[in-house]
This record gives C-alpha cells, sequence and structure tokens, in this order.
C-alpha cells in the first residue's frame, strides 16, 4: 500500500504528522502527489504505520535492503 492509499484510507494525516514530528500541510503534500516523500522520513512513516506503507512503496528509487542491511543497530 502506499501513503495516499493509506491516508485514504485511513483519513490520518494529523495523526501521522504528530508521530512523525511534522507539520499536516506537509503530509498531505506528500499525499496529493505535490512535494516528493524525503528519504529521511521513509522509515519513520513505515514505523508509524505498523509497515503497511513501506520505504519501498513511497522511495522506490532507493536501494533500502542496502540501507537496512548496512544499519548500526541502536
Amino acid at each position: 500500500m502506499n501513503l495516499t492509499e493509506y491516508l485514504s484510507e485511513r483519513g490520518a494525516v494529523v495523526r501521522l504528522a504528530s508521530e512523525i514530528g511534522v507539520e499536516p500541510p506537509l503530509v498531505s503534500q506528500w499525499k496529493n502527489g505535490h512535494r516528493p516523500i524525503p528519504a529521511a522520513h521513509c522509515p519513520a512513516i513505515e514505523r508509524a504505520t505498523s509497515g503497511v506503507v513501506s520505504c519501498e512503496s513511497m522511495r522506490p528509487d532507493i536501494d533500502w535492503a542496502y540501507i537496512r542491511s548496512t544499519a548500526k543497530v541502536a
């Protein structure tokens, strides 16, 4: 599922914005395709949506498998 579908079904723009620390209008711009989703926000969105919206669905141009394999565990 992509971010637009997720937000359209759940109407959760304000909640998602709060969970990832951005303003709701920015999430609306991502939802409507007016601004690209920055790669730095993708992991937080994936966590906030319990994996329903994956980094790969938001930014297929990025090699997320490589990033995950080299990420340091906190």
